[in-house]
């Protein structure tokens, strides 16, 4: 599939402050951690994984094809790095592999002939509940 270990020298961190309450250990630490790959100019994917995966995470990627990913749960710069390494890599796992095609399946004469028999009883069972025609 691709080296994980490649891949993640083509990745750019930058540590940024955290939002949100913490007091004055926010106010001076930079442990968000916000993650940047550059799809588009990856040397690590082939033309047709990288077709693959802008399909896949269009939604994700902003207009100059970079991938930008954030992290800010935990109070450690170095715990952050890790998590968003770890949520980083399964994305690419999970949407570098192709969905298979659905083959339906056929449907058994038996069970196409139970139910039009049922379909049939159904309707005889509801013709007979109306009054007989009187001419």
């Amino acid at each position: 599939m691709f080296d994980e270990e490649l891949i993640l020298k083509e990745v750019q961190f930058k540590a940024i402050r955290s939002s949100g309450s913490g007091g004055q250990h926010v106010n001076k630490t930079a442990s968000k951690i916000e993650l940047t790959f550059d799809l588009l100019n990856s040397q690590m994917l082939s033309e047709e994984q990288k077709k693959l995966l802008q399909k896949t995470i269009q939604n994700r990627l902003s207009k100059e094809g970079l991938l930008i990913m954030q992290c800010g749960e935990s109070r450690s710069q170095f715990r952050n790095k890790s998590i968003i390494i770890q949520r980083f890599l399964e994305l690419l796992k999970t949407n570098l592999v192709e969905e298979k095609s659905r083959i339906p399946t056929k449907i058994p004469k038996a069970v196409v002939k139970k139910r039009l028999s049922n379909k049939r009883r159904n309707s005889e069972k509801k013709a007979n509940r109306k009054p007989p025609e009187i001419d």
